[in-house]
């Protein structure tokens, strides 16, 4: 087992942090920037332990709902900053492409795969839905970002979907590929950490890289598809 992490063990982690200051100070020419962002960073994973503290101690369904509905909303509108057409509409297409295939690998992860009894628990749905739509997002922005740049230099909308669909789907392969090779994901490393088994570790690994994968893959389908009518050769 792991020992508990104390204030005084973060501590020690400063001290590559310094050193990358000091470079960044030196090359960059801005002292400060990377201890605010430290501080910043410190900060607000503190305001969410408490936060998810209060959190994972209510027992409403509605509660779950709305949690879900406001990482959807926030997943869309940064999605959004990528697109050169910040427009209501260019939003609406982003948010129900990330809604429909991220709102779809959550549920079959909570009813399904994991059986969450109630399906609300909001221990685990929590943080597997933060994984799904943070991985739509990215996704969508990818896609939204090159789809735009591709069809404002030829306009030709099957040849500007190609390259947008294989740029917002590269990290997500890349990650197959590597994973177990390269890297042990985040949920696999945290539950061998925690003492679970590396076999049962890497059942769910499996599923968090199946679920990010359709997340990213049908949001990114979708959001081209919804894409189509504002195209000329469509």
């Amino acid at each position: 087992m792991v020992n508990p992490i104390t204030i005084l063990d973060l501590l020690i982690m400063l001290v590559p942090l310094a050193l990358v200051a000091i470079v960044y100070w030196r090359w960059v020419g801005k002292p400060a920037e990377i201890g605010m962002a430290t501080a910043r960073m410190a900060l607000q994973l503190l305001a969410m332990g408490y936060f998810l503290t209060f959190l994972f101690g209510l027992t409403s369904a509605w509660v779950g709902v709305a949690v879900i509905i406001v990482m959807l909303s926030i997943s869309a509108w940064i999605a959004l900053r990528s697109s050169e057409d910040r427009s209501w509409a260019t939003y609406r297409r982003i948010f129900i492409a990330i809604g429909l295939a991220g709102t779809l690998n959550l549920l079959l992860v909570v009813f399904f795969v994991m059986g969450l009894k109630p399906w609300f628990e909001l221990r685990a749905m929590v943080p597997i839905a933060g994984m799904i739509y943070s991985t739509g997002m990215n996704s969508v922005s990818l896609c939204a970002e090159r789809f735009h740049a591709e069809y404002s230099r030829n306009c030709d909308y099957i040849d500007s979907r190609r390259h947008a669909y294989r740029a917002s789907l590269i990290p997500q392969i890349n990650s197959f590929l590597a994973v177990g090779l390269v890297s042990l994901p985040g949920m696999m490393t945290g539950q061998i950490l925690a003492g679970v088994s590396p076999l049962e570790a890497v059942r769910y690994q499996i599923m968090v890289m199946c679920m990010v994968m359709g997340t990213a893959g049908l949001g990114a389908a979708i959001y081209l598809w919804l894409c189509r009518n504002n195209c000329s050769s469509g």
